[in-house]
């Protein structure tokens, strides 16, 4: 067995490690240069203040303009923000009415996505920050501005270091891309090991496909914001990292058309040696890609790769065999999906050495598809952002209403337990040193509080888990040494390491946060370890009143599971109809085109020699079939349509794994909830699994369909079958299907289409009736 790339290589690599190193620069300057070299401590902490509140929407991957658009909402919002707080900080009243509306006000910028939600977390992390310590009047102004100025700092900062180094953005997302492809790969090639259980290597591949498609859309949001436009060395590395993208979406799309009945393959072919040998080449090709992504990032290109020509040639003679046992007429289907399997593995092959062939000192700066050079603007995620979306979910059915309150609720609650603290030590005549970064509690609550309930209890146990031993560590460390520049350099390492981390592991991030946290601290205020006991007391603090808060008002995940289901079914129907319409049109263009090469003055040997059939069938296709359109029409604008229905059909393929996803994420959460709040789970399994082989069937079937002279009367009718099931109308599927020469290729994800597509009528209806009866 081939062996895995270590993770931490992988995470020095990255782009995830290469943003903590950007955002901890950016945030740590201001301070450095202020404190440490003119002696303004103070400014310089605020100022870092004001630009780690914007690094928070400076994140890996994204379009270049979204990300700057919204470090610029988070100046400008975090600035007003900062002076609302201040204002209000040295006013008991105030505050208790500032803090809750605030919270409330920026969770709800939830409904506008990702890039809403770090846009509200940032606001909030300066409130929170702002309120730490009770501001004057005649500070507040000075206050605002010396975090305004951080935060246009870090905002300048980011335009140059990601002007400078677009190059190095685009190999870290095209190399975390090809990782999860190769994980998919890994993951995929256990469905041909007999001893693998399939329904455990299913769940597996639905995770590896959501984390890959998440990748995947990271990726070309970052390549495709950065097309070539000329012949110089910067659009040569432009167009070398394109063709890359291209090829691996190429790959995926391989490797999805290959589902199959893993079952009755093994059933089947219990001890076929192709098996084995499909295991092997997937494992060997997902080393490649592995060792590619690594090379990518290095800036080096591939020199040695495994060869999987020995597994191809032995699946080959394997077939032979079975061919002359007579396989191919006693069971056409299971010989057809196994020349299948072979066919994609040697294209997969093909694409492998492809990509690698892309990054050598030699590689061409042609695109692979030139077609696509026009379209690729519509891959691009796009994100509106209209205050109608704010408006329209204030209301109690609204998850992101419901979630808002919660966060208001429980910021009311920490505050009066700080109050609380407060009267408590004032009462007993104690130092009130406990309750002086009470604020903490405020900052836990909003670190930790998502809205769904899994993710906050998820995100409970890590973060106390995480503070925990963060400041079991810093005690360590502060009692190992008193030596100010190991202080110094732990700061900087904790500070990079917990910006690093937040996105892939939360626990680690939060160890790392907290020494950081710790080591600031005591750089304000030596000789004191008060604060570590507060840090645990406040985080415990925080944790309980969010876990107890998700109580309150909660929207469980199966409320969105319907939604999800309808979204996912949608985009596989707009996945089957793009797909028809796209085989049409390639089907009319080869008629066309034949025609137009049949009216040249050649001889029928020329004709022959060209590989151009002479028989009338062929020359003159069934227009019902073929869909021949009107003859005034030019060849130019045929192609233009093809090339518009092959752009929308893979747009529709994109969005069919965006939605699979969600609707994966959605459906394993709610398995994390309680366990009388998981309703429909049979039912939504099956959907799950009936929209994924549905979807990886119809990838399977429409270049095959689109390579036909004209479309069968039974596969037509199979297809039109297929629509209405989708439709939720009833149906008659044919009694058969036609079987004959290449047409035995279709029948298998044919059956499997109408197949699922029935099943998903069934138990959509099944959770609709469901749901009604429930309400």
């Amino acid at each position: 067995m081939v062996s895995r790339l270590p993770q931490l290589q992988r995470f020095f690599y990255s782009h995830y490690f290469f943003g903590g190193v950007r955002q901890a620069i950016g945030v740590l300057l201001p301070a450095l240069l202020l404190a440490g070299v003119m002696q303004m401590y103070v400014v310089g902490i605020i100022a870092s203040i004001g630009a780690s509140c914007v690094a928070v929407l400076d994140q890996p991957g994204g379009p270049r303009r979204y990300g700057r658009n919204g470090m610029l909402a988070a100046i400008l919002l975090g600035s007003l923000t900062a002076l609302i707080t201040g204002f209000a900080s040295s006013h008991s009243m105030l505050i208790w009415l500032a803090v809750p509306l605030l919270s409330f006000l920026f969770s709800m910028f939830s409904v506008f996505g990702k890039q809403g939600g770090l846009l509200g977390f940032a606001c909030m992390l300066i409130m929170t920050l702002t309120m730490r310590t009770p501001l004057a009047t005649h500070e507040v102004l000075t206050h605002t501005l010396y975090s305004f100025a951080g935060g246009f700092f870090y905002f300048s900062y980011s335009l140059l270091a990601h002007r400078l180094l677009w190059h190095r953005e685009i190999q870290q997302a095209l190399s975390a891309a090809l990782f999860a492809t190769a994980d998919y790969m890994a993951t995929r090639s256990r469905f041909y090991d007999v001893n693998a259980d399939l329904e455990t290597s299913y769940r597996q591949l639905i995770h590896a496909q959501s984390a890959m498609t998440e990748k995947h859309q990271a990726a070309r949001d970052t390549v495709l914001r950065e097309l070539p436009r000329g012949r110089g060395r910067a659009d040569q590395l432009r167009a070398r990292s394109l063709n890359v993208f291209i090829d691996m979406v190429a790959l995926l799309d391989t490797l999805v058309a290959t589902h199959t009945d893993y079952a009755t393959l093994r059933r089947t072919l219990p001890d076929s040696d192709v098996l084995l040998f499909g295991r092997d080449a997937l494992r060997k090709l997902s080393r490649n890609v592995s060792m590619l992504a690594l090379d990518i990032v290095r800036n080096k290109h591939m020199r040695e790769r495994s060869s999987v020509k020995a597994e191809l040639r032995a699946i080959e003679y394997e077939l032979e065999k079975y061919r002359q046992d007579g396989m191919a007429e006693k069971a056409p289907e299971v010989y057809a999906l196994l020349v299948q399997v072979l066919r994609r593995l040697r294209n997969a092959s093909h694409l492998v050495n492809r990509m690698a062939e892309h990054m050598s000192n030699s590689a061409s700066a042609e695109l692979v598809d030139l077609r696509l050079e026009k379209s690729m603007n519509r891959f691009v995620t796009r994100q509106k952002w209209r205050l109608g979306m704010l408006t329209s979910n204030l209301r109690m059915d609204s998850s992101h209403c419901r979630y808002a309150l919660r966060v208001g609720l429980a910021t009311l609650l920490a505050m009066t337990l700080s109050a609380l603290f407060a009267l408590t030590l004032k009462a007993e005549a104690l130092s009130s040193g406990l309750s002086s970064h009470s604020y903490w509690i405020i900052l836990t609550i909003i670190v930790v509080m998502k809205p769904g309930f899994a993710l906050t209890r998820q995100r409970n146990g890590w973060r106390l888990a995480g503070t925990l031993i963060g400041c079991v560590l810093a005690l360590i460390l502060f009692n190992v040494t008193q030596n100010t520049n190991a202080y110094l350099a732990v700061l900087i390492v904790t500070c990079i390491l917990g910006y690093s981390l937040v996105q892939l592991n939360f626990m680690m991030a939060a160890i790392f946060n907290t020494i950081f946290v710790l080591m600031v601290f005591h750089f304000i205020a030596p000789s004191s370890n008060l604060v570590i006991g507060e840090r645990l007391v406040d985080t415990f603090a925080g944790c309980a009143i969010a876990l107890l808060c998700s109580y309150v008002l909660p929207w469980w995940e199966y409320n969105f599971m319907a939604s999800l289901a309808n979204a996912l079914k949608r985009a596989n129907l707009e996945l089957l109809n793009s797909g028809l319409e796209y085989a049409r049109l390639s089907r009319q263009q080869t008629a066309v085109r034949g025609k137009a090469a049949q009216s040249e003055p050649t001889s029928s040997l020329d004709r022959a020699s060209d590989g151009t059939p002479d028989s009338p069938a062929n020359a003159k296709p069934d227009g019902s079939e073929t869909g021949i359109a009107d003859p005034s029409m030019s060849l130019a604008d045929l192609d233009a349509q093809q090339h518009e229905a092959e752009i929308r059909w893979r747009v529709a393929r994109k969005n069919v794994h965006i939605a699979f996803s969600n609707f994966a994420a959605a459906f394993y959460r709610m398995m994390d909830e309680p366990i009388k709040r998981q309703r429909n789970l049979p039912e939504l399994n099956h959907l799950l699994i009936q929209n994924h082989v549905l979807a990886l069937q119809l990838t399977s079937a429409i270049p095959i369909l689109a390579s036909l002279p004209s479309v069968p009367h039974g596969i037509q009718k199979t297809l039109d079958t297929i629509n209405s099931y989708l439709l939720d109308q009833d149906a008659d599927p044919p009694a058969s299907i036609e079987t004959e020469g290449e047409l035995a290729t279709l029948a298998y994800p044919l059956r499997q289409m109408v197949k699922a597509a029935e099943l998903i009528r069934q138990e959509m209806r099944g959770l609709q009736q469901t749901q009604a009866a429930a309400v």
